[in-house]
């Protein structure tokens, strides 16, 4: 890269990270902390899934697809990966619209296969529930959830939850993923927006 692009390059981050600053309230869960679960997330999926010739990973984008990336490095054993692009929420909106939509279907055929879906956040868990009564007509061997991050205090249906990263409070957060107005996806840590500050 050129001195100049280089400079350009830094000059937006160091905007970025001021920017994002002004309205983190505090800092969730860290990049240490975030590392030291996944190491333990594959761990444990490595162990539950190594008699499986046919693992998996369906990732739920966009905001799961950092999470996938970390924790598939942390699997041992032979897996493969696809993507699914789901919408439940409008345009600015902060809250499940109700009306599931899916975006981009997977390529693989997942019949026989022991599937484990990757997500970011599940809060109220409607749209996960939509999504795995839908996969399950597809007869998966078994069909399994890792998520990063679960805010229970929102759950409005059952959701069968094997792997959680960490358990969450009812607040709104971004990075490492997860989006704010799809800007700061790409923070290694999980913040906590202050809602008053941002929308000032």
């Amino acid at each position: 890269m050129k001195p100049a692009a280089e400079n350009i390059m830094k000059f937006l981050w160091i905007n970025q990270m001021e920017d994002y600053q002004r309205f983190l309230k505090e800092i969730l869960i860290d990049e240490k902390q975030i590392h030291q679960r996944n190491a333990e997330l594959g761990k444990l999926i490595s162990q539950d899934y190594k008699n499986s010739n046919d693992l998996l990973l369906i990732c739920i984008l966009r905001g799961a697809f950092i999470f996938l990336s970390d924790l598939s490095r942390q699997i041992t054993i032979p897996h493969a990966m696809d993507f699914m692009a789901i919408s439940s929420y409008g345009s600015g909106s902060r809250s499940s619209s109700g009306v599931v939509r899916i975006n981009m279907d997977l390529t693989t055929n997942i019949n026989g296969k022991d599937v484990l879906i990757v997500e970011d956040i599940i809060d109220s868990g409607n749209t996960l529930s939509y999504v795995l009564e839908m996969l399950s007509t597809r007869k998966p061997t078994s069909l399994n959830v890792c998520t990063l991050l679960d805010k229970f205090e929102r759950r409005e249906v059952n959701i069968p939850i094997r792997y959680t990263g960490f358990r969450i409070p009812d607040k709104f957060v971004f990075g490492y993923g997860l989006d704010l107005d799809e800007m700061y996806r790409n923070l290694p840590f999980i913040g906590v927006v202050d809602l008053e500050r941002y929308k000032s």
